[in-house]
């Protein structure tokens, strides 16, 4: 199907029918925000599902569901914007070194080493959550125009990139 013809839902529905754990190539914006809405729609739906039930299985098997196209539709969203995959590292890093400094320090019963080591998981904290904002940038950015170093523009190569796009 013609990108150009796709609906919303097509979009959605794209990264866990035709490219489920598929990180080669480009994902246009369209294809990542429509998915990423439908995975949000769903975990909101599971979310109500288990409070009127009362456990937490819905969520749980909602999100190993949409882990690997989520994770699939994010590297191929970098890769529209010719960047690496490996950028979806920026914010994990500072968060696992500041709940590795948070962990011992809080157990160690206080002291010095306990204000010096939450000093630091704060500053990794927030580095963590400025890379989850440079991240969220290269989420929205256009792709670049034409063909990149991971693939051809998946809305052809002549075609006008329109709003929804």
């Amino acid at each position: 199907m013609n990108s150009n013809e796709m609906s919303p839902i097509d979009w959605a529905k794209r990264p866990i029918t035709e490219k489920y754990a598929d990180f080669r190539g480009r994902a246009p914006r369209a294809e990542y925000w429509w998915f990423y809405l439908a995975y949000l729609i769903t975990y909101i739906v599971a979310s109500i599902v288990d409070s009127i039930v009362g456990t937490w299985i819905f969520r749980l098997l909602v999100v190993l569901a949409a882990f690997l196209p989520m994770l699939g539709a994010s590297v191929r969203r970098l890769h529209d914007t010719n960047r690496s995959g490996w950028w979806l590292l920026g914010p994990i890093v500072p968060y696992a070194i500041a709940f590795a400094l948070l962990g011992p320090s809080l157990m160690s019963g206080g002291g010095g080493l306990l204000s010096v080591s939450l000093g630091l998981a704060g500053l990794f904290l927030l580095l963590g959550a400025v890379c989850a904002i440079v991240l969220l940038v290269f989420m929205v950015l256009p792709g670049t125009p034409g063909e990149n170093r991971y693939g051809p523009n998946p809305y052809g190569a002549g075609e006008a990139v329109t709003a929804a796009q």
